[in-house]
Order: structure tokens, then sequence, then C-alpha cells
């Protein structure tokens, strides 16, 4: 299979950012078969924050209109694209998107790559991770503490173990940047930005409630949890004034 044969995707046009409508089932699906078509994949979990900041930066706006695939893992992006009558099937969360894939991996015995966080996160992660899905391969990880003089070392090491799929945790502003600039180097099928979600796999930090997370408000619990991120979440108003300010518009403004 070869990338004209996947499925076309069905989007929503965000400020030009094409997000994809599907559910966690079919984008599940077309990324199985996006990794067995062996062409290089960068799957974006698009949240209000990166809409903003791509909205103020061009270069980030380019990042993520060349992504492969862009799913709405934030809230505001599944409530903006219900305000301009495109809605997605649901929200699509980067988090669950990672369990999701390594669960279906070990119907393939899929090869991962694990790249970002703290020495010691990365390497419990790692450890958690094969426990948890025996029949995956993890055959390699790096922690995110490295400079651009470091790239091509890490991008050599991967290449060589030849993983299907390489999950990047670094910050927002950092790690999109660094897979986009690196995709055609790595050849990796799949390369995801994941954030956090190292954290929470190795038990360093906990995701919100189920509570939170059925209410849609998991920024809401991260805020309550660190303060010092006030800053970073008026994106978040920010993001709902401009859709409602903008209406008709948000599906055509490039």
């Amino acid at each position: 299979m070869n990338k004209n044969q996947l499925k076309k995707i069905s989007t929503v046009s965000i400020y030009g950012i094409s997000v994809c409508r599907w559910g966690m089932s079919d984008t599940v699906q077309y990324l199985t078969d996006a990794i067995n078509s062996h062409v290089p994949h960068q799957v974006i979990t698009a949240n209000p924050i990166m809409v903003m900041t791509a909205l103020e930066d061009p270069s980030y706006m380019s990042i993520m209109r060349n992504a492969e695939l862009v799913v709405p893992d934030g809230t505001g992006v599944v409530w903006a694209a219900a305000k301009v009558g495109q809605p997605v099937q649901e929200r699509v969360a980067g988090f669950d998107l990672l369990h999701e894939m390594l669960r279906v991996g070990e119907n393939y015995q899929w090869k991962v790559y694990l790249l970002g966080s703290t020495p010691e996160v990365i390497q419990e992660t790692a450890s958690r991770l094969q426990i948890q899905y025996p029949m995956i391969k993890i055959v390699g990880y790096h922690d995110g503490f490295f400079g651009p003089d470091e790239d091509d070392t890490i991008i050599q090491n991967i290449r060589a173990l030849s993983p299907d799929i390489l999950f990047v945790a670094r910050a927002s502003d950092t790690q999109e940047p660094w897979i986009a600039r690196h995709k055609d180097e790595l050849a990796v099928p799949l390369m995801m930005g994941v954030g956090g979600s190292f954290d929470v796999i190795s038990g360093k930090s906990k995701r919100a409630p189920k509570v939170f997370q059925k209410l849609r408000a998991e920024w809401l619990y991260r805020l309550l949890r660190e303060p010092t991120r006030y800053r970073r979440m008026l994106a978040l108003p920010q993001f709902v004034v401009k859709v409602l300010r903008d209406k008709d518009n948000v599906t055509k403004l490039t």
C-alpha cells in the first residue's frame, strides 16, 4: 500500500488547519494502514493553544498545515468544529490514541521508539509500556534533554532501529517543530508528539479524573494542579472569543 491508496481523510478547516473529523476507531484504522504503507506520517494532536500559536507564528502554522494528520485533542477544537457546522465525531485525545495504537500494534509486533522527558521518566515509561503491551517491541528510548548539536546522532540511532512508531514527549513548541524538521530523515511511518503522556504513564503525574474528562475539563484539572500554567491557559478563552467573533469565517480564514 502506498500513500495514494490510503483512505481520504474527512476534515474541517479551522483557520486553515485541516482537522480530522473521524472518531478514534477510524483514526486508528487509518494510522494502521499508514504504518503498513511505510510512508512517514506526522500526527499532531491539536488543541486551542496550538491553534492560537499557529495564528501568531507563520512557521508553526506551516507545520500544522503540512502534517499528514491533525486530530482534535483539545475540547476547544471539538467545540469550534461544531460551532462552524462541521462537527467532529468525537474528541481524539493523544494519550488515548497512543494506547490504542500500541494495543493494535501488538497484532503486528510493531517496533516503537520513545523520545523525550527526563532520563528517569523515559526509562520507567519504556518499562511499563513493555509490560502492558508485551507483543510490542520497545526498540529504544532517549530523554528529551538534548540540543541541536545532538540531533544527527539521535536521528541516526532511530533510523538504525527502524521503528514503526516514534512518540515524542517534549514541549509543544519543541516537539512538533522537531518532528517536522526531521520527518524525512527519520522516515518513521508514525511520528506523534505526546506532550506529558510519559509523565502519566511512568506514574510521575496523574491524568485528570474521569469526571473532569466527561465534563471536557481536563484543562481545568491541570490548571488546579499547576496554577503556574495560567498564562498559557489564557489562550483558551482567547480562542473561544476569536471563534465567536469570526463566526462563519473560521473555515475560510487562512
